[in-house]
């Protein structure tokens, strides 16, 4: 079984490097530079997936194995005189869960800070933060960060309408409760995690194996769509945050998820029978869970006909697209229920 402290540690790096959609090159050098560490075969192709191939030995099948290393964040729309930034979410963000603090934007030259801001709390009725205090919900439209930079600071700086702005990183360092780790980006840097275990305990399996750091997921899945529609796939499986919800009977703590359903169409049942076969193998607990507001690599690329055969295993989380909280029990089982289903095909 894997180490948790070696698994927090590994996902504490992973969660501490920049990726939001499209602007991933922070986490794309690091996973490069320790898969060439790795001696592994890989490369990234033009959509932005790092794709580690594992030859089989029999036959021409293949399978993939997904966790995209896009997070989500915000996106400038635009500058006023002050050099305050205009903002919009940049995939599944809210700004009441980030909270007024730092962050970073991350311009074209130069990464800088700035302050997430809502305005003063000690207003009346003739303040628009009022509204905000009492009644109404706090939109995108309704705050701001503050640069104290003078525009042509900011351009020279490379920032401009679509430039990224995520959470700062040293808010990014994860904590550790028991044995649960709590963080942003869980979603969906954990599942890199599981990703890099098994590109070091996969050898000779039967069909080739893909294991795809996917690019800007959460926007569409993007990079998913683009590898499926180019590669021939006998399976596609996304690893997965799976959301705890009061309407959703999904079990907190260690056990994994095996999806049937979610906002984008159903599962695999027949591939969703043998993962959960696998983890009977290893002797692993799983649970099953049909969820909405909620879409994945796998889900997405069944629904346009890119494979036949899709599913999505993931571990209870909380506070999802928020200040993540999932037990590393849960991440590092995923990791023994797809080495033993490799195993098995």
């Amino acid at each position: 079984m894997v180490d948790y402290d070696a698994l927090f540690e590994q996902i504490a790096e992973l969660v501490t490097k920049h990726s939001p959609s499209g602007v991933e090159g922070e986490i794309d050098q690091f996973l490069l530079l320790y898969l060439q560490g790795l001696g592994v075969e890989h490369g990234q192709d033009q959509a932005g997936n790092i794709i580690i191939k594992i030859p089989g030995c029999e036959g021409e099948s293949a399978i993939a194995i997904t966790a995209h290393k896009d997070e989500i964040g915000a996106i400038v729309k635009g500058i006023d005189n002050k050099g305050r930034l205009r903002i919009r979410n940049l995939g599944g963000s809210f700004p009441w869960v980030y909270g007024e603090g730092v962050v970073d934007i991350l311009g074209d030259r130069t990464t800088l800070s700035g302050i997430l801001s809502f305005g003063s709390r000690h207003v009346s009725h003739e303040s628009p933060q009022k509204a905000q205090q009492e009644k109404n919900p706090l939109r995108w439209q309704d705050v701001w960060v503050e640069t104290k930079r003078t525009p042509g600071e900011l351009q020279a700086a490379g920032v401009r309408p679509g430039t990224r702005v995520v959470v700062g990183k040293h808010r990014k360092q994860p904590f550790r409760l028991h044995n649960y780790i709590a963080s942003y980006t869980l979603d969906n840097k954990a599942s890199l995690a599981i990703l890099l275990a098994l590109a070091q305990r996969i050898h000779q399996p039967k069909p080739t194996v893909y294991l795809v750091a996917s690019a800007k997921e959460e926007v569409g899945a993007l990079g998913a769509l683009y590898f499926s529609q180019n590669h021939r796939l006998d399976a596609l499986i996304a690893l997965e945050i799976c959301p705890l919800a009061p309407e959703y009977p999904i079990l907190d703590g260690a056990i994994p998820v095996i999806l049937s359903q979610d906002g984008y169409g159903i599962y695999d049942e027949g591939l969703n029978q043998e993962l959960a076969q696998a983890a009977q193998f290893a002797n692993i607990s799983h649970q099953f869970a049909a969820i909405s507001g909620f879409g994945s690599d796998a889900s997405i690329a069944m629904k346009f006909g890119h494979v036949a055969r899709a599913a999505c295993l993931g571990f209870p989380t909380e506070n999802t697209h928020g200040y993540e909280i999932a037990h590393l029990g849960a991440i590092s089982d995923c990791i023994e229920i797809l080495a033993r289903y490799i195993e098995a095909i």
